[in-house]
Order: structure tokens, then C-alpha cells, then sequence
């Protein structure tokens, strides 16, 4: 072919074909096009009416259908004498005859499915819709159909020559199964007369081969942090070495805290494959999920999907469509039933992986603050076992802690606790602790009780995981029970024991999570315990014994099954890596299987007279003037819990709030007395108030007159 005759590979000037490869078989598409339109001008000319420079007005297509093997001669001869179609014709032969292989992506892709001649040319056609917006119309006049301007297997066929291998392509042809082709018709697709098209994503891989990645996807780098090989990734390994000849999905099985991009790495590495994630949680749309699998398969890659939520809506499956191309696809999961979402013939093994310990989160966090983890020994320890990150949360906290000059232990736990989503819906509810440890009023038996706890949730990081009780023990927090007579105070000390460590604390509603319903009760108290698993945090259990009482011989169904609630809440407490406070005032009717499960169990007894000189003391506001009480004379004349004093005081301090000094006199606390005795229905009478009984014969008038 003479080098000084430039073919354009395009219509459209000035679009540029890197590979040269690709540009010849273009340019071979452009000049077919260009000689089938030179002989519809000859075979419409004589019929037409208008101006000998403009397209003669389409004909019916029966007539030119059936006309095809009059005019086969004609054209052939066409070819052969007319001199544009045969300049054209040269052309094509001179193009072909210095057609020479490459290693750009079209000769890859060539080798790798094997195609003919015919197929590259139907490849080519498809690219040139595609990629050259001025060729629609050329493909409408050969079409002999305005609104036909996709090409066609039956356009194909008609334009390279009839060649014969032609008739074996269709949608079950490897140019249609790997997504480098597809039909417009979703509904009856691969018929002669169905355009196709290639999109704009593939296109640019033969245009441009500028190995750019596309938005939706990001590059995984095999950097193992926290995770090594194990044996069933090893076996995973073994079962995936052969590149996928078809649709594959592999299942990852993970905790939470599982970083799947790395494990996924790990796996390609050992099989040679290059590994690509989408970037965001949200799947895109079946079409363009499509065309990025296909992206994919031409680069040899395999895809990491985002972790899918378990759907139950059944028609959101159905609208989610799966490429059926040669790519393998790494599926991360929590648990089995996922797998529901994806075709069960390309399921492969599930590869199960294992759980995030300690020590991998430890190195995680080493790995992500960098420069500051010299200086945070300790207390990466200690968020290694109080928050149960997955990695991308432990990576987040250690960007933000690089851009901190210095990183200090409060600094740190902020971080940590700014990347847990502590989210128990309606079935808890947040509580904020209003009391300190100091606060509280109680026997030095019960406070020495309340120290040692707070002490051992201190220790469990260096007990659990220094002295190894973390292998016997299951890495498990603390269960207490509160026990003792209403208003003891048992709820001021679960709020003091979560000020005092500054964890989240929850109350659990029980109107919320005991349900009459079979099983559902069990449902409820999975998803808080499963909630409360991703950092340490204070579960309070108001009214226990209303979840925890006693197993019953079983009579019936509902028997059998709230004995199993029962047997699941035991479980469950012994996993609880926080700490679970569970507060009653009916001891005697808990299960005495759940009382040897618990780790420390307090009596709050009935305050003292001591005590409760200490409460009176205590629970007025200190800009309250209290000096007119006549507080040793309250303490030892009425013995009541320390809520019931609390609920006094405030009463009191309601009756004298019309006074613009904030002061407390006798009359409105022993007022208030009276209403609170009454309110627990015991005995009482004007002689009962003793030295003040004229103070409050007034309060007694109704009823003793």
C-alpha cells in the first residue's frame, strides 16, 4: 500500500485511534460503509426524482430483499468497473494485506477469544457506532431505515463480503458473552436484524488504551496489615488458580471488623491477578455494572463487590441483574444467607475467614497512626479491646490523628469513639449518667464492691490478653446484678459506673423486646447484644427478672421457647465484651443457672440512720438553704431508700419555689414526707412526726377529724 494514502479510520476527522491495530480494522468498517452507500446510489439512482446529488428517497426493503440475488451479480461487477467502488475496493485490500499484529488491546483480545476475520469485523463496526457519532446516518442509509443507525449482524453480513462464518455469530457468540458487544433489544436479543452497540467504557480501551481506571473503581494494592494466609485461604488459593472461564463468585466470609479488600488481596496475589474494588457501597446500575465487568475481564482483574446487605425484598433481587461474563467476583459477607442475591451456578466454596482478634487490631492500629504510635503503647492496647473496629474505621482514625501535631491518650479515645455507631433503634435508649461515684451513699461493703469493678474493667486488656485469660474466658466483659429493695440506688450506681469510665450507656426497654410472640423476644435481644458488640459499653437491665426469671418444665409450646430465651440470654451474657448491669428487686425469682454466670453480684440494702443523714444531706441542690432542717430528726424517723428521700427533696424544694430565696423550711419537707408515705401506703398518723405533729396535723385533717 503506497504510505502516502492516509485512510481515516473515522468519519469524523481529527479522532484519534492509538492503536494502530484497532485504527486499521475502523478504517476497513469506514470503507465498506462508504462503498455499500456508492452502490445504493447505483442501484436507487435510475428510480430517483430529485436532485442527482442528494440520496434518493428510501425504497420499500421487501423489494430490495427480494431483489438480493437479481442485483448479486450486478454488484459484485459494481465493485469490479465503478471507479469509486473500486478505489474503495483497493483500499480494503491494500489495508488488509498490511495488517499487522501488535500487542495493543485489540490483538489481546483477539488471541484470547480467538476471532476470525468476521468477528473482528463486526467488533470493528461496533467500536465505530460507538465511537464515531457522524457514521449513524451512513448506518441508517444502509440500512435503507432513518431510524436504524446501529449496525446489525445483518448489515455486518451484507457488508464484509457474505462471508459465511458470519451466520455463527450471535448472542451466545464470546464477543456478546463478555459484554464487548450487546443487543439494544433486551427482550429478544442476537436476531440478523437487532442493533448492537459497545460502550462508551470499552470503546476507550481500544481508542485511547490509556489504562485509566473508571470512577467507580479503585486499584486494591496487596499491603497485608493485620491478616496473613490461612489454610482455608490457602485452599481458596488451590481452587482458584485457572483464570475464570465464566461468571464466578467467590463468597468471603467475615466478622465486622474484616478488612475483605485485604484478604481478597492476599488471594490474588497468590493466583496472579490483578484486583479492583468499586469504591462506593451502592451498586451502580445493571448497565453500567455490566460494562465495568467487562472493563474488568479485558484487563485480566478480578472485582471486590462492596459489602451487600442482606436483602429479603425479593423483587429488589429480581431487579438486580448479574453480568453472565468470564469474571470472578469476591462477594464479602456477615453471614451465609447473603449469598441469595447472587446465581447459585457460579457460586464457588465460600471461603471463610478468620475472626478479627485482638493482636490484629493491635497491629492495625500500630500501622495506622504511625509516628504517634511510639507513644501510644497503651493505650492502643486498650482501644484494640474496648472498640471492636473493622479496619477501614481503625485506617480513618489514623488519618485524622496524622494531621493532629501531638496525639494524646484523650485525643485517642475521642477518635475511636467518633467511628462507633452504637444504634439499638427503639429497643434501648441512651442514657446520660448523672451521678458520680462519689455521690453515692452506700455501706462500705457495697462501695468497696462497686470499686472493685470499675477496677476490673480497667484490668481486662492486660488480664485478657497479657495473662491469656482471654482464651478461657472468650474475651468477655463483666455481668452484674443489682439486687435490693426499690429506691437503694441501684440505677445511680449503674450511672456513676459509666461516668466513671466514660462509656455509653443504654437502658433497655423491656415494653420493646419482650414480645408474646414466639421467637420474636430472642430476635429483639439478638440485635442489642449484636449492637452492643462493637465498642464496650454499660447495658442496663431495669426490672431483670422480668427477661431472666426462672426456666419452667415445659407444658407447651411457649414454654419451651422462653426457656430458650432464657438459655440465649445466658449465652449472650457471657459473650457481652462490655459490661451488663441488671438491677431487681426480685432475687429470689432469677434463675439460679443465670446467677452462677454472673461475674459480681451486689445487695443494696435500706440505708442506715447514718446513711441516711448522709442522703438528706446530699440530695438538696447546694444553693439550697437547708440550715432550718432539722436533718438528724428526718434520718431517724424515717427509715426510707435513698430514692424516696431523693423524691422528698425535690417535692419540698416544688413547695417552696414561690419564695425568690431558694430556701427549705420543715414544714415543706415534712408536707412532703407525709405525700410520699402515703404514696407507699404505709401507716402513718400526726403522733408519727412526734415533736412536729402540730406541723402537720393540718395534712391529717381530712382524715382524722
Amino acid at each position: 500500500m503506497n504510505a502516502a494514502v492516509i485512510i481515516p479510520s473515522t468519519f469524523t476527522p481529527d479522532i484519534a485511534i492509538g492503536d494502530p491495530l484497532t485504527a486499521s480494522w475502523m478504517a476497513e468498517a469506514t470503507l465498506r460503509l462508504r462503498r455499500e452507500i456508492a452502490w445504493q446510489w447505483h442501484i436507487r439512482g435510475n428510480t430517483s426524482s430529485g436532485h442527482k446529488d442528494q440520496l434518493p428517497t428510501a425504497t420499500d426493503n421487501l423489494s430490495e430483499s427480494l431483489d438480493l440475488a437479481r442485483f448479486a451479480d450486478d454488484k459484485r461487477i459494481f465493485f469490479e468497473t465503478d471507479v469509486t467502488a473500486k478505489y474503495l475496493g483497493e483500499r480494503i485490500e491494500a489495508l488488509r494485506k498490511n495488517r499487522k499484529t501488535n500487542n495493543g488491546p485489540w490483538a489481546a483480545v483477539c488471541i484470547r477469544l480467538g476471532l476470525d476475520d468476521a468477528a473482528q469485523f463486526t467488533l470493528a463496526l461496533g467500536l465505530l457506532a460507538r465511537t464515531d457519532p457522524a457514521c449513524t446516518a451512513v448506518i441508517a442509509a444502509c440500512h435503507n431505515d432513518s431510524q436504524k443507525m446501529l449496525p446489525t449482524l445483518a448489515l455486518a453480513f451484507r457488508l464484509f463480503d457474505s462471508d459465511k462464518t458470519l451466520l455463527s455469530i450471535d448472542s451466545s457468540h464470546s464477543l456478546f458473552c463478555t459484554g464487548l458487544l450487546h443487543f439494544q433489544n433486551e427482550v429478544n436479543t442476537g436476531g440478523w436484524h437487532h442493533g448492537y452497540d459497545m460502550t462508551a467504557l470499552v470503546a476507550n480501551v481500544f481508542v485511547s488504551d490509556d489504562n485509566r481506571l473508571p470512577a467507580e473503581l479503585r486499584l486494591v494494592k496487596d499491603q497485608p496489615i493485620s491478616a496473613h494466609a490461612t489454610t482455608a485461604v490457602e485452599a481458596a488459593v488451590r481452587l482458584l488458580l485457572k483464570p475464570p472461564t465464566e461468571s464466578q463468585f467467590v463468597p468471603l466470609l467475615g466478622d465486622t471488623g474484616t478488612d475483605f479488600s485485604e484478604w481478597a488481596a492476599i488471594i490474588c496475589k497468590q493466583t496472579g491477578r490483578l484486583l479492583l474494588e468499586l469504591s462506593q457501597p451502592v451498586l451502580p446500575n445493571n448497565t453500567r455494572l455490566s460494562a465495568l465487568a467487562t472493563w474488568c475481564w479485558l484487563y485480566d482483574a478480578d472485582l471486590l463487590l462492596p459489602l451487600l446487605s442482606t436483602s429479603t425484598d425479593e423483587h429488589a433481587r429480581e431487579r438486580l441483574q448479574w453480568p453472565d461474563i468470564p469474571l470472578r467476583w469476591f462477594v464479602p459477607m456477615h453471614e451465609m444467607q447473603a449469598t441469595k442475591q447472587f446465581p447459585s451456578h457460579a457460586l464457588k466454596p465460600t471461603v471463610v475467614l478468620p475472626t478479627t482478634h485482638f493482636e490484629m487490631r493491635v497491629t492495625r492500629f500500630k500501622h495506622a497512626l504511625g509516628r504517634h504510635s511510639e507513644k501510644m503503647q497503651t493505650e492502643i492496647l486498650e482501644a484494640a479491646r474496648s472498640f471492636r473496629l473493622g479496619a477501614k474505621e481503625i485506617d480513618a482514625i489514623g488519618q485524622a490523628a496524622t494531621q493532629l501535631e501531638t496525639l494524646d491518650a484523650e485525643q485517642f479515645h475521642s477518635l475511636c469513639r467518633a467511628q462507633v455507631r452504637l444504634d439499638l433503634g427503639s429497643l434501648a435508649q441512651r442514657v446520660t449518667p448523672r451521678f458520680k461515684l462519689k455521690e453515692l451513699v452506700l455501706p462500705p461493703a457495697q462501695a468497696v464492691q462497686l470499686e472493685e469493678i470499675i477496677q476490673a474493667m480497667r484490668s481486662l486488656t492486660w488480664v485478657h490478653y497479657r495473662w491469656g485469660t482471654a482464651r478461657a474466658w472468650n474475651d468477655a466483659g463483666l455481668s452484674v446484678l443489682f439486687c435490693g429493695p426499690p429506691g437503694t440506688g441501684k440505677t445511680m450506681a449503674a450511672e456513676a459506673i459509666a461516668e466513671e469510665l466514660q462509656l455509653p450507656m443504654f437502658r433497655i426497654d423491656l415494653s420493646q423486646v419482650v414480645n408474646k410472640y414466639i421467637g420474636e423476644t430472642e430476635k429483639n435481644l439478638k440485635k442489642v447484644f449484636d449492637a452492643a458488640e462493637e465498642s464496650d459499653c454499660v447495658i442496663f437491665f431495669d426490672e431483670a427478672d422480668a427477661l431472666f426469671g426462672k426456666r419452667t418444665s415445659v407444658k407447651d409450646a411457649h414454654d419451651r421457647f422462653a426457656n430458650i430465651e432464657i438459655s440465649y440470654l445466658l449465652e449472650r451474657m457471657e459473650r457481652l465484651k462490655g459490661i451488663a448491669i441488671l438491677a431487681t428487686n426480685r432475687r429470689k425469682d432469677l434463675d439460679e443457672a443465670f446467677l452462677r454466670r454472673l461475674r459480681c453480684l451486689i445487695e443494696f440494702p435500706l440505708p442506715t440512720e447514718d446513711e441516711r443523714e448522709r442522703l438528706w444531706r446530699y440530695v438538696f441542690p447546694q444553693g439550697v438553704d437547708v440550715s432550718a432542717l432539722d436533718i438528724a430528726y428526718l434520718a431517724r424517723s424515717f427509715p426510707l431508700a435513698g430514692g424516696h428521700i431523693r423524691s422528698i427533696a425535690f417535692n419540698a424544694c416544688l413547695q417552696a419555689g414561690n419564695y425568690s430565696v431558694p430556701k427549705v423550711d420543715m414544714s415543706n419537707v415534712l408536707s412532703a414526707v407525709k405525700r410520699e408515705l402515703d404514696k407507699l401506703n404505709r401507716p402513718n398518723s400526726p403522733e408519727s412526726f412526734g415533736k412536729y405533729q402540730d406541723q402537720v396535723a393540718a395534712l391529717f385533717e381530712e382524715t382524722f377529724r
